[in-house]
């Protein structure tokens, strides 16, 4: 169960944390503690005693997590999260299937140029990062003149209430971005000014995020991925004797990823543009990628020795 709203968060403290960890002060406990929760539930956490499934156990970890980050960050009763240290089950990442190849790419963003969430795409395509990532960006984390982006945190609904918190990862990261991608920012920022001049008193917004609605409110994280197959949708009949296979918004980020790797560039610089907490997620998730690379691997060596 992936926990999407407070009662499904509260269904998971209920069930797998609260009878192992229910009586026990949050001061006592320990990285070990957290670890022999795990191996419970992993080994008869689930109904009837049956074992939990690693997935399930994430999502355990997900809870404990944030729980002990406030204990730390906002309430401050403890000095550093026992939670961090803690050995969790591995779970084997699944590789993506096929994406897009770049002219494909290239195809949707100018197909998709005339809508007012383009530039949303655009920066999605070409920094890798992640959709709430993206919505919780603010224009101060925009260095334009120094080609950067710094990703603070990010943005979800739960319950119909805006949450913004960490990254997935829990820290802070900076994404170098290029030129173009510079002047679809200053765009955006002009766009929007725009808008609270037609807008007028009503607008909403307080002028901090880079991605807002029409009226200044941020963006809703389902309306970025449900426009998302509309504008393939829209690509497609325009173009029927060269469509765009279907896709999700999220297989931006692994265009960005594979297409990084193919052309060479180290798995260390592409794990910090995706804000993956180690480069070794970035070599399960992309393993395919990686062996394409391999493959070539000899023939470069030999023909940089025999030039």
């Amino acid at each position: 169960m992936k926990p999407k709203t407070l009662k499904d968060y509260r269904d998971i403290i209920t069930r797998y944390i609260k009878p192992h960890m229910g009586s026990t002060r949050v001061q006592a406990v320990r990285p070990s503690s957290v670890t022999k929760l795990y191996r419970d539930l992993m080994a008869h956490g689930g109904k009837n005693g049956r074992p939990l499934s690693p997935r399930t156990i994430e999502y355990v970890h997900a809870v404990l997590r944030k729980a002990f980050r406030d204990a730390v960050e906002v309430d401050e009763i403890l000095s550093s999260s026992p939670v961090e240290k803690a050995k969790r089950p591995r779970r084997e990442t699944s590789e993506p299937g096929a994406v897009w190849t770049t002219a494909q790419l290239r195809s949707f963003l100018t197909a998709a140029r005339d809508h007012r969430l383009w530039a949303f795409f655009h920066v999605a395509a070409y920094t890798g990062a992640r959709r709430g990532e993206l919505l919780h960006l603010r224009w101060a984390d925009v260095d334009l003149d120094g080609k950067q982006l710094t990703i603070t945190g990010s943005a979800a609904f739960i319950d119909g209430e805006r949450i913004e918190g960490t990254t997935k990862s829990g820290r802070k990261r900076i994404v170098s971005i290029d030129e173009q991608t510079a002047q679809v920012l200053r765009n955006q920022r002009k766009m929007q000014a725009e808008d609270k001049l037609k807008v007028g008193p009503e607008w909403r917004g307080a002028g901090t995020y880079v991605f807002t609605a029409g009226w200044g409110e941020p963006i809703h994280p389902d309306t970025v991925s449900s426009l998302f197959p509309i504008l393939i949708k829209r690509h497609n009949a325009h173009n029927p004797k060269d469509p765009l296979p279907h896709a999700r918004l999220h297989d931006l980020r692994h265009i960005h990823a594979t297409t990084l790797l193919l052309a060479g560039v180290p798995v260390h610089v592409v794990a910090a543009r995706l804000g993956h907490a180690d480069p070794s997620i970035t070599l399960r998730v992309y393993a395919h990628v990686i062996r394409a690379a391999e493959a070539s691997a000899a023939d470069i060596f030999a023909q940089a020795i025999n030039e």
